[in-house]
């Protein structure tokens, strides 16, 4: 797999001002910032997808965080969604800690790659359909980029898995009509690689316990079996 076209399609992502309404939201919030966060330099610009080249699962989300994402510069870095979703992929062996913190800590990712349909952070998380559709075509291309590796993908949420097929679409790859619908822990065969929904690793949905740390490692570990890649098994609770 060529490394510098997807290194090449990531730096043409963060220099994207395709959508004035993002634009503006993300360098208002990357000015005025959170007062937490006062002495950080907000990237404040799209942000790409992270993880090797030549990875064969990936995950996609949704959009990244005012202050997660866009102050960080790394997709789900610097937020309660991401601390959920990187304690995760390590659990089962796909990264190399459980933490994100920022695009310098060293954290790795073991045959996984992380991205989103929105690249940039949107108002209240909610993109337009209008933005949606803007940026569908670097998700089209991140997906073109990875067929030679890419066997399997999950979709964190609604939004994301009706992205996502679009997308697969528009790439090239057969996608059933009418389309699968999106629900917790459907898999859905398509053309060499296989779909997977899972709830969205956010706040709300792991608050309320509509999404446990367990059933998104269950879907990760799924997902890296589909591509081929080792996890660890999941722990045994003590016995009495």
């Amino acid at each position: 797999m060529d490394g510098k076209g997807l290194t090449g399609l990531d730096e043409r992502i963060t220099g994207c001002r395709a959508c004035p309404r993002l634009v503006a939201w993300r360098e208002e919030v990357a000015r005025t910032k959170r007062a937490a966060f006062a002495d950080w330099t907000y990237w404040g610009r799209p942000v790409p997808g992270f993880g090797p080249p030549d990875a064969r699962l990936l995950v996609v989300g949704l959009a990244p965080a005012a202050h997660g994402g866009n102050r960080t510069g790394r997709m789900f870095t610097g937020d309660r969604s991401g601390d959920v979703l990187f304690a995760a992929l390590h659990a089962v062996g796909l990264a190399s800690q459980p933490t994100s913190v920022s695009a310098d800590d060293g954290l790795e990712l073991y045959g996984v790659r992380v991205t989103a349909p929105v690249h940039c952070a949107p108002p209240g998380n909610k993109p337009t359909p209008q933005e949606r559709d803007t940026c569908r075509p670097w998700l089209v291309q991140e997906l073109r980029l990875l067929r030679p590796s890419l066997r399997s993908v999950v979709a964190l949420g609604g939004f994301a898995w009706q992205s996502t097929l679009t997308a697969l679409a528009e790439a090239g790859r057969p996608v059933p009509r009418p389309r699968p619908a999106f629900g917790h822990g459907a898999r859905v065969p398509l053309d060499g690689l296989e779909l997977f929904g899972c709830f969205h690793v956010s706040q709300r949905n792991t608050f309320t316990g509509l999404l446990t740390p367990r059933m998104l490692r269950d879907v990760l570990r799924m997902a890296a079996d589909a591509a081929g890649l080792p996890t660890h098994p999941e722990p045994h609770p003590p016995g009495p």
